[in-house]
């Protein structure tokens, strides 16, 4: 850690020395070429309405919704049943057609509706007891969102396994004040939906800039080289990252290479380098416009980000042991890395989007 230290102390150093008088920024490994009023599309802003607060409210309140299940009589429109499914063309089960433990609101129209030779599937549901085993025929609509289904007729096979009602809570001060920690009353609690619903939009804009900067400014990189050190660590993060994935599958990177992420092990390890790569050059490059703008945080202020990033990351108040599972230097650099994007987000220029953009 000490000689990587070591090295991004010197690099830095190095920046001050290479400004040149047009205005760029290099080290040994990338010269900036711009980075301040760097052109990126335009993000269009969400205005929070008063429906959107209360489609909101309603989906939480159909959340905390008390279920109950039926065993005196058979299913009907309104309830919730939960099922297996198997579904077939021309007898055999297709891919994407099978699900077990699936609950089904019966009249939401999630599912396959009703055609002119053909009743809809939660409507072939209907009138089925719980224990049951059936099947029933339905036809894709077509238009269909996947090609290859449109318009075909398939069996399923459904096993029902439960029937239940569900009670959607009213919408009241008592309500409110078992169900939110910042909120009293309804009108609070309102006001308090409205205000998450205005940060998670603000953070969505933000992220969407952040993304944008990050490519402008690759695109007005000059590569020299690569730092091997940083883009092999990066390579091995992802690596073991994708490793663990894999496990949870139960299987090895590669079968999960193929069967989920559908490439090859090659195209996969390449793009894993060439990713690694760009975001090493970005780090170089956020090193060189934060020793020019100042921007980089104090040793207090890295504590603080750190024990915000634990935070965020569910490691609760042991900020110790989180800084030693990630790593404090790659911690720093992450945070040094915010800190330049959104100093780039500040100093953007948001623009109509173009072909360019597309």
């Amino acid at each position: 850690m000490k000689k990587k230290f070591a090295a991004a102390v010197i690099a830095a150093a190095m920046a001050g020395s290479l400004v040149g008088c047009s205005g760029e920024l290099s080290n040994e490994y990338v010269t900036v070429k711009q980075y301040k009023g760097l052109e990126v599309p335009l993000v269009e802003t969400t205005e929070v309405t008063d429906d959107m607060v209360e489609q909101t409210i309603q989906s939480n309140l159909s959340a905390a919704a008390e279920r109950t299940e039926v065993t005196d009589r058979a299913a009907q429109t309104g309830d919730v049943v939960n099922i297996d499914y198997t579904g077939y063309l021309d007898g055999e089960a297709f891919e994407g057609g099978s699900a077990e433990g699936s609950d089904l609101e019966l009249g939401s129209g999630s599912f396959i509706g009703a055609t002119e030779d053909y009743a809809g599937f939660e409507d072939q549901i209907v009138g089925h007891q719980k224990g049951e085993e059936f099947d029933i025929t339905v036809q894709f609509p077509d238009p269909y969102t996947n090609p290859d289904m449109a318009g075909k007729v398939a069996d399923f096979h459904i096993v029902l396994n439960g029937i239940y009602t569900e009670t959607v809570p009213e919408l009241t001060d008592e309500w409110v004040q078992s169900n939110s920690t910042d909120s009293e009353s309804v009108d609070e609690y309102r006001e308090e939906i409205r205000g998450t619903l205005e940060d998670n939009y603000e953070a969505s804009v933000e992220s969407e800039l952040g993304a944008s900067v990050q490519s402008a400014l690759l695109e007005n990189l000059e590569i020299k080289s690569y730092p091997e050190d940083a883009v092999s660590e990066q390579v091995t993060q992802m690596t073991n990252y994708y490793t663990q994935i894999a496990g949870l599958y139960g299987m090895e990177l590669s079968e999960f290479v193929e069967s989920y992420l559908q490439t090859t092990e090659e195209d996969f390890n390449a793009q894993l380098e060439e990713g690694a790569q760009q975001s090493a050059a970005f780090d170089e490059a956020a090193k060189l416009i934060a020793e020019k703008e100042n921007l980089e945080p104090s040793e207090e202020e890295y504590q603080e980000a750190m024990a915000e990033y634990a935070e965020e990351a569910g490691a609760g108040d042991d900020v110790d042991a989180y800084i030693e599972q990630v790593g404090e230097d790659t911690l720093k650099m992450a945070i040094l890395r915010d800190a330049v994007t959104e100093y780039l987000v500040d100093e953007c220029i948001q623009v109509e989007p173009s072909d360019d953009y597309e």
